[in-house]
């Protein structure tokens, strides 16, 4: 199912949490993206061998009306593709044609991402972040880099900040959270078994769950209070988990300065003192 990897981001990010006739229906869309304008919903209901009340129900699951609604939106998302390119890597591609592939995914997943963004979604973020007392940060894997990001950057804020790895320690700090506290789970699938038991943990004591995923339809986000979708571009050698940690960290990127736009003051000012104290070690 190789266009499902690099177009229409909208149906990418929603596939797993499609029902298998769901499913067939999205590939058939990727599959023929040139002749979709042309079809209805008794056309396509018949050539991905489901009913018309599936189509319908696809189209609501990906937040449209119906298929003409749909149709707009990817008619609107192949216009804009322009000279984006999918960049698959070969073992015989030199390290300039490499770099410049690796380069081009990362582009076209941020390019895929301000697609995906729920801009205000991300505001309802910032304002939550700002007012929290403290602030759980909690990933696996690649996640965790994201995580132990957000960390370091948080605490220029003054912010309670803490990130977990460890699942023993998420689960602990999640019972110790209240409805003053806030969690960001980061996690590409959503579907992290642990990562879900301590979220549901945080959920409970009711801090506010900020989810950053690449599924909009997985376990995890059904769990959010808010959640940011961004997904990378799977490729030989370099798999959608490892491609989707710079696009997450690019929408941590975007609460950062959020935040710091949020409360400029203070921003200033805890900047000012990181800096003077760095310099006086310097000397």
């Amino acid at each position: 199912m190789e266009d499902i990897r690099h177009r229409f981001p909208l149906i990418r990010s929603a596939y797993h949490g499609l029902t298998k006739s769901e499913q067939r229906i999205a590939e058939y869309i990727m599959e023929n993206a040139d002749t979709i304008m042309e079809e209805t919903i008794p056309r396509l209901a018949a050539h991905t061998g489901s009913s018309e009340i599936t189509v319908s129900r696809f189209c609501k699951k990906l937040g449209f009306s119906g298929l003409q609604s749909l149709k707009i939106a990817l008619a609107a998302e192949l216009s804009s593709e322009g000279d984006l390119r999918y960049q698959d890597i070969h073992p015989e591609d030199s390290y300039a044609i490499l770099a410049e592939k690796v380069f081009q995914n990362i582009s076209d997943g941020l390019t895929d991402t301000l697609k995906l963004l729920d801009y205000q979604a991300v505001e309802q973020a910032v304002d939550a972040l700002v007012k929290a007392k403290r602030i759980a940060v909690y990933g696996f894997g690649n996640s965790a880099t994201v995580c132990r990001d957000i960390e370091t950057r948080f605490l220029r804020f003054g912010m309670v900040v803490q990130s977990y790895a460890d699942s023993h320690q998420q689960v602990t700090s999640a019972s110790l959270l209240t409805p003053e506290d806030v969690v960001i789970a980061i996690s590409h699938t959503g579907a992290t078994i642990a990562m879900l038991d301590t979220v549901k943990v945080a959920k409970k004591n009711g801090a506010k769950i900020i989810v950053i995923t690449s599924y909009a339809k997985s376990s995890l986000a059904e769990l959010a209070d808010i959640t940011l979708i961004g997904m990378g571009r799977e490729v030989h050698y370099r798999s959608e988990a490892v491609a989707s940690r710079l696009i997450h960290m690019a929408i941590t990127d975007v609460l950062y300065t959020g935040i710091a736009m949020k409360i400029p003051a203070r921003y200033r000012d805890n900047i000012s003192r990181m800096r003077a104290v760095i310099a006086e070690k310097r000397v």
